[in-house]
């Protein structure tokens, strides 16, 4: 499998997003192509101690890079040769199997729908990450790519995160929520009170098993394995439980060290401290899958490490071999009732 990964994208690129992308390589068997400024690249490489380029890793030059600063909708049509731009025409083209940037999310988004293009019947792509619960983890989508939604809109996140959760998170029948202020149908602003109808007449199909409105503090604890929301509501959820996570590690940090007694408890629950930092810590997760596009896509967060990069490759390779793609075009017709897309 080939990855098309974006070196120039994000805070610490090129020197992490390239370190990351070798690791990737080593550790998944995965052939990468690192898109960007050529020089910049094999500068980095030599820095890692690699006079020529590593087994599996080939580069391709792109002139251009797209700022956090500059505007989605302008950034396609003014830097037609940054590496997020020749990833995207790359993967269209069918020069790679997944495409993963750690840049803007808007010229991302933005980009893909326009290069890669949606699925025939989805009326919009969505991020999906997983979030930890206490259950292990729940696929939230919208998180982000739509702030003003319709409840069609919301009717299809939980499709296409259904089949996520099934085919790449392996649940078999994945309980789909609605996150809201409240487990009452009455509950919220109108999109929601009209989601929930959507979304309820589908469960009654069989095309999704809904089960109705969830809490925050309830999706937490696992109540859903697909947490559904417009992107504004979802984006301050996933960033509150990344604030919570760390907040609590942090004050852990200080307790354990605290003094000789302290830090010897700590040797004694070194493994549930352990597993407790994994679940919360961001760079095990990586990124978030694009979904509703006819490519994989992987969004890897801003401020990716080596670490986060690698593991949002890894996320990439899962998406693709999921066969996420073909599931979504082969039943959002079903959803919809078969209205082509916006």
């Amino acid at each position: 499998m080939r990855i098309l990964a974006d070196a120039m994208g994000g805070d610490n690129a090129p020197f992490e997003i390239v370190k990351g992308a070798i690791d990737a390589v080593n550790e998944l068997g995965v052939e990468v192509t690192l898109i960007g400024r050529g020089e910049d690249i094999l500068d980095v490489l030599r820095k890692q101690g690699h006079d020529d380029l590593p087994k599996g890793v080939t580069v391709t030059h792109a002139s251009q890079v797209v700022e956090m600063t500059d505007s989605p909708s302008a950034s396609g049509r003014e830097k037609p040769d940054s590496s997020m731009a020749v990833g995207l025409r790359m993967l269209a083209a069918g020069e790679g199997d997944a495409f993963v940037s750690a840049g803007s999310t808007g010229a991302l988004l933005t980009g893909a729908i326009l290069t890669v293009k949606r699925v025939k019947g989805v009326k919009r792509a969505a991020l999906a990450p997983v979030v930890p619960t206490k259950t292990g983890g729940s696929v939230l989508i919208d998180c982000g790519a739509n702030l003003e939604c319709k409840p069609e809109y919301l009717l299809q996140f939980g499709a296409m995160g259904s089949f996520y959760a099934q085919k790449v998170l392996g649940i078999d029948k994945p309980r789909v929520g609605l996150l809201n202020i409240g487990a009452e149908e009455t509950k919220g602003p109108e999109l929601l009170k009209e989601s929930y109808k959507l979304l309820m007449e589908a469960g009654r199909a069989g095309i999704i098993h809904f089960v109705g409105n969830i809490e925050g503090r309830d999706a937490a604890f696992g109540a859903a394995d697909v947490i559904v929301s417009d992107g504004y509501a979802g984006n301050i959820f996933l960033k509150t439980l990344e604030g919570v996570g760390l907040f609590y590690a942090d004050m852990l940090k200080g307790m354990f060290t605290k003094n000789a007694l302290t830090k010897v408890s700590a040797l004694i629950v070194k493994s549930g401290l352990r597993s407790f930092k994994k679940k919360v810590d961001y760079t095990e997760t990586g990124g978030s899958p694009l979904l509703g596009l006819q490519k994989p896509v992987i969004k890897a967060h801003g401020s990716s490490n080596a670490k986060a990069f690698k593991n949002a490759i890894r996320q990439a390779v899962n998406f693709s071999a999921g066969a996420v793609i073909p599931a979504i075009a082969e039943n959002i017709a079903t959803v919809t009732g078969g209205e082509a897309a916006l």
